[in-house]
């Protein structure tokens, strides 16, 4: 026993499997298990390969959707001139204008550790520049030699 839908997407009620068969034959269509986990199955009489295309189609068209965050990261060092400086900022806003994360990671080398004030002004200014386009995720925090500052895009 099936339940049965024509191809006019009309039901026609619980009928047999071998009836389900005979109609989807009379119509030179196929018959299509829609949904076999209800009780009874829904069956349809369709275009099997028309179906198949719709289908995959559908699936194409979730998947073109669907966007994987990735978090991409940017390297400097606390004492970053100016015109480097905006080569990193004009990467971040290609970034987020992507709808990715951006991690900026400052690394310290000897003498540098005793300031780390200067990575922060330097994150605080990456901070405001992208203030209009961007929100800070998680604050500058200090790991072994790396200041680290995670930013994602506006919602």
């Amino acid at each position: 026993q099936v339940r049965l839908i024509d191809e006019n997407n009309k039901q026609v009620g619980i009928v047999s499997i071998s009836t389900a068969l005979q109609m989807a034959e009379d119509a030179g269509l196929d018959l299509v298990e829609i949904s076999p986990n209800v009780d009874p199955p829904v069956c349809k009489i369709l275009d099997y390969g028309k179906y198949k295309y719709r289908e995959s189609k559908k699936l194409n068209a979730a998947k073109k959707k669907q966007h994987q965050i990735q978090v991409k990261e940017i390297k400097m060092r606390p004492s970053i001139e100016e015109n480097d400086y905006q080569v990193k900022l004009k990467h971040a806003k290609k970034f987020i204008g992507q709808g990715n994360k951006v991690k900026f990671t400052i690394r310290f080398r000897g003498r540098q550790m005793a300031h780390p004030e200067m990575g922060e002004t330097v994150l605080k200014r990456f901070e405001e520049d992208l203030s209009d386009i961007a929100v800070v995720e998680s604050k500058p925090v200090m790991l072994g030699r790396n200041m680290t500052m995670v930013v994602g895009p506006r919602k």
